[in-house]
């Protein structure tokens, strides 16, 4: 319980430091999240019955997610893997990716 304690006192101090931005970023990493776990749970109480709807839109939460996650790390100033990667480049990036995302799932539908 102790060390419990000390990782959650830990991660709060430590999440302190993150800027504003990130933090809205990680805003819709749970946003994310929360829609791809609606979406299964009502698939498990009502069913999947036009399953390509469904399929669609858990991919596109997923992947909303995962790029989501990638545009997280490029504007992170703290990962020097992305220092020349600019933040309006990546945000341009994310925006076309998921545009492209979301086409697709929306093409996949029927």
């Amino acid at each position: 319980m102790e060390s419990l304690r000390l990782i959650s006192t830990s991660f709060r101090t430590e999440y302190k430091k993150t800027p504003l931005q990130l933090k809205v970023i990680d805003c819709f990493l749970v946003y994310a999240g929360l829609t791809a776990a609606v979406q299964f749970m009502y698939m498990l109480l009502v069913g999947s019955f036009p399953f390509n709807s469904f399929l669609a839109g858990l991919f596109c939460s997923v992947g909303f997610f995962v790029l989501t996650v990638c545009l997280r790390m490029q504007v992170d100033p703290s990962n020097t893997d992305f220092k020349d990667t600019s933040p309006e480049r990546a945000f341009i990036d994310y925006v076309l990716c998921n545009g492209l995302l979301f086409l697709v799932a929306w093409n996949f539908m029927g």
